[in-house]
């Protein structure tokens, strides 16, 4: 009655794939977030800046 799990190797290599995936996706969310702070602190300069030029 109870099923016998399938191979090893091929359930490994299928959590090997999933984390791959989810490290894949983590690593580019990290990625835009850096670039988006980034961003921000040198846009944030920039305009530090000019209102010091127009004061």
């Amino acid at each position: 009655m109870t099923q016998k799990p399938s191979s090893g190797k091929t359930t490994q290599a299928a959590r090997e794939d999933r984390l791959k995936a989810a490290l894949k996706a983590n690593m580019a969310k990290r990625k835009a977030q850096a670039r988006a702070r980034s961003a921000g602190a040198s846009d944030e300069t920039k305009d530090n800046k000019s209102t010091s030029k127009g004061s």
